[in-house]
């Protein structure tokens, strides 16, 4: 009788290895704040299991330490009882190995992880009781263990517990839940977005100095107003002597509140401006500008110069894309107006507006059409803007309110008559006098 006890042990053992393995395989799986709700709805036993969570390490420590000493009872155990049976110890050895592999890979490996993983919420709930138990109980010895491992380990030994995740093992779970459907691609992009916040510095968000409207701080307020409408910005630079010598920022409900009459310089009714340097990670730099309350700050290079601006909104876009409002609808890269006229998209490049109306354009440091109009401007194109050059009148065009940049260009081919004049130098530019 003493084999056949000896094997119902073996079997007894193997069980509780396998539902500690499947207990782990649960716990990993449960979310504290899925077991929150659990908690709030007053589930039977959600409270203990929230407990657990809050101290996910040495509870799963102790299911492995059970599983562990279980198997190996077990595997000691069939070894006995196979030498008992030959008397031979190769032959038990053997045996006892090739019988436990079977048994510890579908009993205690795949079948029970697999059902831990797919019931994670009602084994949780069904073992938080006795697993705070066995915590209770096992906790000196764990201790005891892990101090132990610490010591032999190199690193951080066990210090993090055996689920430590690191980011790329994060990524490849959000990976995971989107081949399955359970996170769409853009969840998925976003939560990419977040991650890569740490890793994108001020410089690469921000509005360049080329591409900033600013004013001088002389400029009257009704003058900032019209700056103000017709860029679409409500917080415009205010600067000194030159790009380099950012004074504040004006806003424009401060232009709006001012008494009826009342012109005063900007100088007079702008705030103070928040100055960050181009290096600064934007995780840190958004974090910074909600304990300021603060929506735009100016960027400086390591020289001390301006080298542009940036706004909450530039650092939210890195995380959920380009954020557009009513009036973005997608435009066509080129639509005829007629057969000498063609409303094109700032975006276009200059190489297919040169080959779009078969001229030679200027060759200059630019790629759009939009950089080609700031240039023969020298200062940022606002709607109504106009340059001749290369028999071709480029006029900015963009809705009242519009933010950051103009939408379209609208490009003429000037009459034959007109090609000397139209390719002088500055003719016929329009610009804003600030």
């Amino acid at each position: 009788m003493l084999p056949y006890t000896l094997l119902a042990a073996a079997v007894a053992l193997t069980a509780v290895a396998g539902a500690a393995a499947m207990v782990d395989s649960a716990l990993i799986a449960v979310s504290p704040a899925r077991t929150a709700e659990l908690v709030e709805q007053r589930r039977r036993g959600a409270e203990s299991l929230l407990k657990i969570t809050a101290d996910l390490p040495r509870h799963l420590n102790l299911l492995i330490l059970l599983r562990l000493a279980c198997e190996a009872a077990a595997i000691a155990i069939v070894a006995v009882v196979a030498f008992d049976s030959w008397h031979d110890s190769w032959l038990a050895v053997g045996i006892s190995a090739a019988v436990m592999t079977v048994v510890s890979f579908v009993a205690i490996g795949v079948g029970p992880r697999t059902l831990g993983r797919q019931h994670a919420y009602p084994i949780g709930l069904a073992v938080a009781g006795p697993v705070a138990l066995l915590g209770t109980a096992l906790g000196p010895l764990a201790k005891v263990l892990i101090l132990l491992g610490n010591a032999v380990t190199p690193g951080r030994g066990f210090r993090e517990g055996p689920f430590a995740t690191s980011e790329i093992e994060i990524r490849e779970m959000v990976d995971a839940a989107e081949a399955q459907g359970t996170v769409d691609h853009e969840e998925r992009d976003m939560i990419a977005s977040v991650f890569a916040l740490g890793d994108t510095v001020a410089r690469e968000v921000m509005v360049p100095r080329t591409a900033m409207v600013w004013l001088p701080v002389d400029a009257l307020a009704d003058e900032a107003k019209q700056v103000a409408l017709r860029s679409g910005f409500s917080r415009i630079p205010v600067v000194g002597e030159d790009l380099d010598d950012v004074r504040g920022v004006v806003y424009l409900k401060d232009l709006v509140r001012l008494e009826d009459g009342a012109n005063p310089p900007v100088g007079e009714v702008m705030r103070a401006v928040s100055f960050v340097p181009d290096s600064k990670p934007v995780d840190d730099l958004l974090r910074d500008m909600q304990t300021a309350r603060i929506h735009i700050a100016a960027v400086v290079d390591e020289y001390g110069g301006t080298a542009g601006l940036v706004t909450i909104e530039d650092i939210l876009e890195e995380i959920v894309g380009e954020i557009a409002d009513e009036y973005d609808d997608e435009l066509p890269p080129v639509a005829w107006l007629d057969d000498r006229t063609a409303r094109v998209t700032a975006r276009l490049s200059v190489q297919d507006l040169s080959e779009l109306f078969d001229v030679d354009l200027p060759e200059l440091d630019v790629d759009t059409v939009a950089g080609l109009l700031a240039a023969e401007l020298g200062k940022v194109p606002l709607a109504g803007d106009r340059a001749r050059l290369a028999g071709l009148e480029l006029t900015a065009e963009g809705t009242v309110g519009r933010r950051n940049r103009i939408e379209t260009v609208r490009v003429a081919r000037l009459p034959e008559a007109g090609d000397t004049e139209a390719n002088t130098a500055n003719d016929e530019r329009h610009t804003i006098n600030v």
